[in-house]
């Protein structure tokens, strides 16, 4: 068995990270004892965390160092060299490719690890369990300010999410803001958890984040656009395209994997790793017979 590939998620999308990435036989070559760097989205450092430490627990003399900081801060850790594995929420651009190129003499290697539902955070006393994404840019955007204009109590609402350094952020304004600025109001926090604790604080907050984090605030149904139904972001709804903010969660390197990189990620890719995903909270990759 082994993990394959999520070819679409709201439009056709086809990852390819290099089917000779599992291909070779890492457990015939003798352990790389060199220590793995990992760096970039708040939104997987959880999960990069828990897999180092499952993977030096069953890989004796192994070392493995995880920060977070956002996507954008790994990315330029990768650009200019100071981390060996960027975990990025979002795709690195044609721009940071390029400077990878550049800087590392090596081109941007990009392995999706997992999936996510982006989640609209809503606090438990909110009696609102719904909303359009068109009704979501809207409120980020400052032209919804009440909740009573999307069937909620007359309450002025209040904006919480990401910093501009944040994959999420940056995916967030591209898919649902349509690449609009968010509104004056809107307060950025540093981290997916500092969005939790606000909104589930405040009965009149809003906020986005990763579906793995999304504990003791409630996560609205989404529909696509106003005809069509809210759907839940379960991992179901993420594997057949009806959760309209689905995405895939990235890892990069400067160039091909090698050494003790290439076998923390085939060990990711596995399934053990896989299943590290799914205790997190995220959605693992679709599995796939392989010939």
């Amino acid at each position: 068995m082994g993990w394959g590939i999520l070819r679409s998620m709201r439009k056709p999308v086809l990852f390819a990270f290099a089917g000779a990435l599992l291909a070779t036989c890492v457990s015939c070559a003798a352990p790389d004892r060199q220590a793995v760097t990992i760096k970039g989205s708040d939104t997987m450092v959880a999960l990069g965390q828990q897999w180092a430490e499952i993977y030096m627990q069953q890989h004796a003399g192994s070392t493995i160092q995880v920060t977070g900081g956002g996507s954008g801060t790994g990315i330029a850790a990768l650009i200019n060299g100071t981390t060996q594995i960027c975990q990025a929420s979002r795709a690195m651009t044609t721009s940071e490719k390029e400077l990878v190129q550049r800087r590392r003499n090596a081109g941007a290697f990009e392995i999706p690890v997992a999936l996510d539902a982006l989640a609209i955070y809503l606090n438990k006393e909110n009696p609102v369990d719904h909303l359009n994404t068109e009704e979501v840019g809207r409120i980020f955007r400052g032209e919804v300010t009440n909740w009573n204009e999307v069937g909620g109590p007359d309450m002025e609402i209040v904006l919480y999410g990401r910093e501009n350094s944040s994959g999420t952020y940056v995916y967030f304004k591209e898919h649902v803001l349509a690449n609009s600025d968010f509104a004056d109001r809107y307060q950025p926090l540093p981290g997916t958890a500092a969005v939790i604790n606000a909104v589930m604080k405040d009965p009149a907050g809003i906020g986005y984040g990763g579906i793995g984090s999304a504990s003791d605030v409630k996560t609205a149904a989404i529909a696509k656009d106003a005809a069509s139904a809210p759907v839940q972001p379960t991992m179901e709804n993420v594997y057949n395209n009806s959760y309209p903010l689905s995405r895939p969660l990235f890892w990069y390197t400067a160039g091909i994997p090698r050494g003790a990189n290439k076998q923390v990620i085939d060990w990711v890719l596995s399934v053990d790793g896989q299943k590290v995903v799914a205790d997190v909270g995220y959605y693992p990759l679709p599995l796939k017979e392989t010939p």
